[in-house]
């Protein structure tokens, strides 16, 4: 796992009381934080995205469903793992949630170390995803950096053009190619065209098409 226990945050969103206080005290034993929640909307208020970690989430709640919730995190473009929790006669509405990416679902009743051991897959895909998120919030944040026209020369270095077909393409000097090229490269911490295309990679792959 790419992060330690206390930096991930279990989020529990279940109307059962019960069960609630039952799976902090499990995940709270082997030193996960926990976090509960009464419903899908006390979750959404509270909730911080980008923060690594999973939500076991009830399938059936009173007001917002587990499948509306997990609608509205996609629709937000919130990235955090969910184990939906079903009960019996659920696991058709399981199916669907796996189709719209859910990490994994349990049946009630679950033994302990099921959900200990999907809880550990989840936050390890979490770390995953978050890692992927930053790298490409971080190239992003250099492609900015570049006018219109280095951006535009920056396209064709990193599919590997050289710099005679690029001035011919964008009716330009071999040589102000070349003083674009190099700011490209200052201003994108790269030093090649193979290190400038995987950063746009990284940022967008459309953006080699």
């Amino acid at each position: 796992m790419t992060a330690s226990l206390e930096q991930n945050l279990i989020h529990v969103v279940d109307d059962d009381a019960a069960l609630c206080r039952s799976l902090v005290s499990l995940l709270d034993s082997v030193g996960w934080r926990v976090q509960t929640h009464a419903s899908a909307e006390a979750f959404l208020d509270a909730y911080t995205p980008g923060e690594p970690g999973c939500l076991l989430l009830d399938i059936r709640m009173p007001g917002m469903g587990g499948l509306e919730l997990q609608q509205v995190l996609r629709a937000r473009g919130w990235v955090i793992p969910i184990i939906f929790i079903t009960g019996h006669g659920d696991v058709s509405l399981a199916v669907q949630a796996m189709k719209h990416d859910a990490c994994d679902f349990l049946e009630k009743p679950f033994k302990d170390q099921v959900l200990l051991d999907a809880v550990t897959q989840a936050v390890r895909r979490s770390c995953q995803e978050l890692v992927v998120e930053r790298r490409h919030d971080q190239a992003q944040t250099l492609l900015q950096r570049l006018s219109p026209r280095e951006w535009e020369v920056a396209r064709r270095v990193a599919r590997g053009l050289p710099n005679k077909l690029i001035a011919r393409e964008l009716d330009i000097s071999e040589k102000t190619v070349h003083v674009h090229r190099q700011h490209v490269m200052e201003k994108t911490h790269t030093g090649s065209a193979a290190e400038l295309s995987r950063l746009m990679l990284r940022a967008d792959p459309a953006d080699l098409d």
